[in-house]
């Protein structure tokens, strides 16, 4: 799902497109589009505020070019959810909004621990090793290494040259 992090409103948009495909489980952009014409009209009839929520940023579609796109916030989206006739779009929500893979819950950890930097000594090169091993498959090892290790000491010259010096640690054989 295409969404851009806009600095003026401080939130994250998302295609509309691609949510209703989401909703909808339907890859098909003629078919998510059409959907979406559709619901508009729709929602425009009703009176509805949730289209005068939709506003339009460059997004990039699958030509690799830029393109304002249909899109809303976390808000917007909630309230889309409940105008869909099946379970599907909040079943969609519930996991977009509460899990740490999520966009948000990747935001709030990553604002969370903005003002850190991983301490490398404090990992042992073991477990290192065996994390990064097992992250093609499942991340959690080598993210919790890595958060358990981190540090407020980011302006350290000395703490910046130690991820170098353990870098080539890791790799070395033994």
């Amino acid at each position: 799902m295409r969404a851009v992090w806009s600095e003026e409103t401080q939130r994250w948009y998302f295609s509309v497109l691609d949510v209703i495909g989401a909703f909808n489980q339907q890859e098909d952009y003629e078919k998510n589009r059409n959907y979406w014409k559709y619901l508009k009209a729709k929602l425009k009839k009703e009176g509805s505020e949730l289209v005068s929520a939709t506003t339009q940023l460059k997004l990039r579609a699958a030509d690799g070019k830029l393109y304002n796109t249909d899109v809303m916030d976390m808000d917007a989206i909630r309230k889309l959810a409940f105008s869909f006739p099946n379970t599907k779009a909040l079943t969609f929500i519930d996991w977009l909004t509460s899990n740490d893979n999520s966009i948000d819950g990747q935001s709030r950890i990553f604002k969370k621990n903005l003002r850190k930097c991983v301490d490398w000594s404090l990992i042992e090169k073991k477990k290192y090793l065996a994390a990064m091993g097992d992250s093609m498959t499942d991340a959690c090892a080598i993210k919790n290494l890595l958060r358990e290790s981190l540090t407020g000491d980011i302006t350290s010259r000395e703490m910046f040259m130690k991820g170098g010096d353990y870098s080539y640690y890791y790799e070395q054989e033994e």
